[in-house]
């Protein structure tokens, strides 16, 4: 599972809050890494379907010291960022060649100074007889 962490503007979580899903797809950071999870590589592939996620609105708190540079708040205060978290299955191991290939990019594409991109093993059950991809 890898669950990356994006911030958003203002108008666009405000948009998601109130039931605007579409709004995902304006907002030109999200939108640039959805674009991402739905190319050729392991996220969101699970095999019958591609581009699989979960998309959850929320806010990241985080205070920045003297020697960051922040793109959203200032050194030594507390700030909140509007953010979407996206959860993305990825059916091969963390060193796996195409996902880190796909997490370059993303992380070029993120515009925190330390982007929140975490990869957490998971075990899936699922009904049989299902294609699951092999990498």
């Amino acid at each position: 599972m890898v669950r990356i962490h994006v911030p958003v503007a203002a108008e666009t979580l405000a948009a998601m809050l109130a039931g605007d899903g579409a709004a995902a797809e304006r907002d030109p950071v999200l939108a640039a890494v959805l674009a991402v999870i739905r190319e050729d590589n392991p996220l969101g592939d699970f095999g019958l379907y591609k581009g699989v996620f979960e998309l959850s609105p929320g806010w990241e708190s985080f205070q920045p010291d003297a020697d960051a540079r922040p793109t959203l708040g200032e050194a030594g205060r507390t700030t909140l960022s509007p953010t979407a978290i996206l959860a993305v299955h990825a059916p091969c191991p963390p060193e796996d060649a195409a996902l880190a290939a796909a997490l370059d990019r993303i992380l070029a594409i993120h515009p925190w100074e330390v982007p929140v991109i975490e990869i957490v093993p998971v075990r899936m059950p699922v009904r049989m007889p299902v294609r699951m991809p092999v990498r």
